[in-house]
């Protein structure tokens, strides 16, 4: 399951407004890297769903979509907007594989 913050769900809504996005489009959740780097998240609008390899749920009103073999990954995961000194935008908090957890082989690199 993941959780989408209030804070984050207005944002995601003012997006949806501002741009006029349509409402057959979901919020698809995508990863990417790995390794040292770590994870990294991808948020964006779109409305193409493959049931073969897509799953689809329901975060506080918000239609979320990711690939099946991500939304193990993604279980405990938290969506949150958060603003601060260089600028503003939303985080993506995933307790499986917390920030700064790339492999082990990189520290002291």
């Amino acid at each position: 399951m993941i959780t989408i913050t209030e804070l984050a769900n207005e944002k995601v809504k003012d997006v949806i407004e501002a741009q006029g996005i349509a409402d057959d489009r979901f919020l698809r959740i995508g990863i990417t890297g790995g390794g040292c780097s770590g994870l990294r998240y991808a948020l964006a609008f779109d409305n193409q769903f493959d049931a073969l390899t897509d799953t689809r749920f329901e975060a506080d009103g918000i239609a979320l979509v990711t690939r099946k073999k991500f939304a193990e990954f993604l279980d405990g995961t938290v969506i949150d907007y958060k603003t601060g000194d260089m600028g503003s935008g939303f985080s993506i908090e995933n307790p499986n594989f917390p920030a700064g957890a790339g492999c082990a082989g990189c520290a002291g690199h």
